[in-house]
């Protein structure tokens, strides 16, 4: 009984340990293939001893078995042999034992610098092995997940960090932000303003469809309008000037608001034709109402002003500060009347800035130093009669000679230096204040610049000659004051004049002296002031009394002289003399 005992614990041993090996064998993925093959045995023999094998049951009915473990002959093998069966003692055989050693299973981790698969670091003899044993792995579904959570980790990584509040108000107030924006926001302006116009046709249909409308329609178009609620509301707009450096600046002066008591009297802006945008390029302010305006040429950076007061301001716009960086002392040795003529005459070289106010007096200075004038003269004519200059203008290359306009309507020519310097001759022909003159100023074939323009409350526009005391024509269509005259600066014949009732008016001398080539009348009928043609003949600014600048386009059958515009011009002026003398004779009769 006790040896029976003795067995069946054995063979439970073998059980158990039979059990642990196939559950580490599947903790690896490997399946055993245990087969068991039953034997004929006595009746009298009970058991095989637990050293040679194991037994499935522990029914003491149970015979011999011979158990197979894998059907590879390296395996553990345990064999019973029937035959000994009634001989007596049961007899133990040698088999072949061969050990199989199942590394565990290792964890794999992944890094950003490495990601190789731990399979290609398996030794071949171990693969080999493996095979031999047909042991079948499982695909390493890990490993995909692995990679799939690491590309999930960078994404995460990349995720941009939402700022705080603070931070957000620190960055947009660095230094670096601030730069990086003003230039950004300059470009995008110039991005979004930029125009082409892509349905041109260089063949010349779209002038030729044009031809026969002469009127202001087609030929004058509003380009750019400019005003400032703050700045100019309530205000006149008293002078305009192109910068001659940047084509496409202009700056207006205006004078004080009466309703704005805490403002400056005196503001300039600069104006940007390149950019739409409805603010002015600069501002600049004085305590005085600015009368005069212009860039100094040769100076790029400079604005000058000519103020009521009779002080000369100079701004600069490489300064911080909206105030003039020098200005004339108001005492007896500069201006003490208002100052409504500036300008800036020379070469690179050798350049003044000459001004004149309205009890006569013309100074002139250098632009490096304003606390005194380099020269002085008194515009007397005939020894006692004070010129009250309204208007003042140089022939296009001369510095010495110049004429300027009164407030008694005549016109008068002088130099400044030389045995005659002052006045040397007057011109008499308006009946009113001369509110504009202007020089013609259109280089060419021939030679014009003996003629000027003036223009007058008397309603008219008279062109004149140096050569001549009488006026050699006289525009009357108007039918208000004339508020200013200029020449164009590219067309011998062409010029425009601004009256009060708000009207533009174009005059081609070659195609008409009756009637002006295009006209256009502003919208409300603002009194204009001023008008100014840019350098390149294809635009024109004028300024209304409501502080309004407006840039007209002009058609370019107006602003292109044809080649034979000079000659033509020489015998519109033949045919006006020749009016102008048979007239008189009539006069006479």
């Amino acid at each position: 009984m006790q040896r029976g005992i003795g067995h069946v614990h054995e063979d439970s041993d073998l059980e158990r340990k039979r059990r642990e090996a196939e559950a580490l064998l599947q903790s690896v993925g490997i399946t055993p293939d245990i087969i068991h093959v039953p034997a004929p045995m006595s009746p009298s023999n009970k058991s095989v001893g637990s050293d040679a094998g194991s037994q499935d049951s522990g029914d003491g009915n149970a015979g011999p078995r011979t158990l197979h473990w894998d059907p590879d002959p390296s395996t553990l093998q345990l064999h019973s042999d029937s035959e000994l069966m009634g001989r007596g003692a049961v007899r133990l055989t040698m088999s072949k034992v061969t050990q199989v050693d199942f590394a565990p299973k290792e964890m794999v981790s992944y890094s950003k610098e490495t990601q190789t698969p731990t399979e290609a670091l398996t030794h071949p003899e171990q693969k080999e092995e493996e095979e031999d044993e047909e042991i079948t792995i499982l695909p390493p579904s890990e490993d995909t997940q692995e990679e799939n959570w690491e590309q999930g980790e960078q994404q995460q990584e990349e995720t941009p960090k939402e700022l705080t509040e603070e931070e957000k108000l620190q960055l947009l107030h660095s230094e670096e932000f601030l730069s990086f924006f003003e230039r950004g926001s300059r470009i995008v302006e110039r991005a979004l303003s930029e125009q082409v116009d892509v349905c041109f046709d260089y063949s010349g249909r779209d002038l030729e469809d044009k031809e026969g409308d002469l009127q202001a329609g087609a030929k004058l178009v509003v380009n750019r309008q400019f005003a400032d609620e703050r700045w100019t509301k309530n205000r006149v707009v008293t002078c305009m000037d192109w910068s001659p450096q940047y084509p496409e600046l202009l700056v207006a002066s205006y004078n004080n608001n009466e309703d704005a008591l805490h403002e400056p009297d005196g503001v300039a802006l600069v104006w940007n034709l390149k950019y739409k945008k409805g603010t002015p390029e600069y501002i600049f302010h004085c305590q005085s109402e600015v009368m005069s305006v212009g860039f100094a040429k040769f100076h790029p950076n400079l604005v000058v002003g000519g103020t009521y007061s009779g002080q000369i301001v100079l701004w600069d716009n490489r300064s911080n500060k909206r105030t003039p960086v020098q200005r004339t002392p108001l005492s007896a040795a500069a201006h003490t009347h208002p100052v409504y003529c500036v300008n800036v005459v020379g070469t690179q070289n050798a350049n003044n800035l000459i001004s004149i106010s309205t009890d006569g007096k013309m100074c002139s200075w250098s632009l490096d130093m304003l606390s005194q004038p380099q020269d002085s003269l008194e515009l007397v004519f005939k020894q006692s009669k004070a010129v009250a200059v309204t208007s003042m203008a140089f022939p296009l290359g001369d510095v010495n000679n110049f004429v300027v306009g009164s407030e008694d309507g005549s016109v008068y020519s002088a130099c400044r230096h030389g045995s005659k310097a002052g006045i040397t001759e007057v011109f008499e022909g308006h009946h009113g204040p001369v509110t504009g003159l202007s020089c013609h100023s259109a280089g060419g074939a021939v030679d014009f610049s003996h003629l000027f323009i003036s223009s007058s409350f008397d309603w008219t526009v008279k062109l004149w000659s140096t050569k001549s005391m009488r006026p050699l024509y006289s525009f009357e269509d108007s039918c208000d004051y004339v508020y200013d005259v200029m020449w164009s600066p590219t067309h011998p014949a062409l010029f425009a004049c601004v009256d009060l009732s708000g009207r533009l008016d174009l005059w081609n001398l070659n195609n008409d002296t009756e009637v002006p080539t295009a006209s256009v009348c502003v919208e409300g009928s603002p009194a204009l002031n001023r008008v100014r043609w840019a350098q390149s003949g294809r635009e024109i600014a004028t300024g209304d009394s409501e502080g309004q600048v407006r840039v007209y386009d002009v058609g370019e059958q107006i602003c292109v002289p044809k080649p034979d515009e000079w000659t033509r011009f020489v015998r519109t002026l033949a045919e006006i003399n020749e009016n102008r003398d048979e007239a008189e004779e009539l006069a006479n009769v």
